[in-house]
């Protein structure tokens, strides 16, 4: 085939212990799936089916990155995150096979520009230049279910130079990986290359320039970006 212009490079994710590479397709992100999380934001979490937003696939990057503090905000955050990566695709999928869909699994962060976000939610505007702006989605080392297994219990925290400013456990998300998986291909079809970032514990809060931030979640490879001026 023959393009017009030189087509983006696909973005993809390092994998643990291999040379190979995950590629992504599109970035999926679970709205308020911590009940504590819920209620920081002013929220119920018990009347509130899951909900989604989105990130352009090319907003990854990887662990160990210094990254240049985003335009256009006064008040970044950081979200701590499990990440699933699909790798077989469907739709209408049953929530009893939906983790046969799952290739493996990373830490995340979910960079959100708080302000802007806020704007948009007062004017009724969508939340995308809040939430898919560039280098949004940090994501660390991706570790294969075939190794891990599918983590659903264990801490989640994420340290702010060194200060703890999150932690929970996978097992206080309201709507598991298997119905997260299952509702969502309810209205899309899921491809291989899809990540879902699942939601955030309570604690999440302002990053300024200069700050490294960590995301540990057990038995995964930790996630630390550093943000510059």
């Amino acid at each position: 085939m023959t393009f017009v212009i030189h087509p983006a490079a696909t973005p993809a994710l390092p994998i643990a212990g291999s040379d190979a590479r995950f590629p992504v397709r599109r970035i999926y992100c679970v709205g308020r799936n911590y009940a504590a999380h819920a209620r920081e934001m002013g929220k119920d979490p018990d009347r509130e089916p899951p909900f989604f937003f989105s990130k352009p696939g090319d907003t990854v990057v990887g662990d160990g990155i210094t990254l240049p503090f985003p335009s256009q905000t006064q008040n970044l955050h950081y979200e701590a995150e499990l990440v699933v990566a699909i790798g077989t695709g469907g739709s209408e999928i049953n929530a009893d096979a939906a983790l046969s869909h799952v290739w493996g699994y990373a830490c995340g962060n979910d960079l959100t520009r708080r302000d802007l976000q806020a704007e948009a939610k007062a004017m009724g505007r969508p939340w995308d230049l809040a939430k898919g702006f560039d280098q949004s989605a940090p994501i660390g080392l991706l570790h294969p279910a075939t190794d891990i297994g599918h983590p659903d219990t264990g801490s989640i925290l994420l340290l702010q130079n060194g200060e703890e400013r999150q932690r929970g456990d996978l097992s206080d998300m309201i709507w598991s990986v298997p119905e997260i998986i299952a509702f969502l291909s309810t209205y899309v079809t899921l491809a291989p290359g899809d990540l879902i970032m699942t939601g955030t514990p309570a604690g999440v809060g302002p990053i300024a320039p200069g700050d490294t931030v960590r995301v540990e979640i057990d038995g995964l490879s930790p996630l630390t970006t550093r943000f510059g001026s």
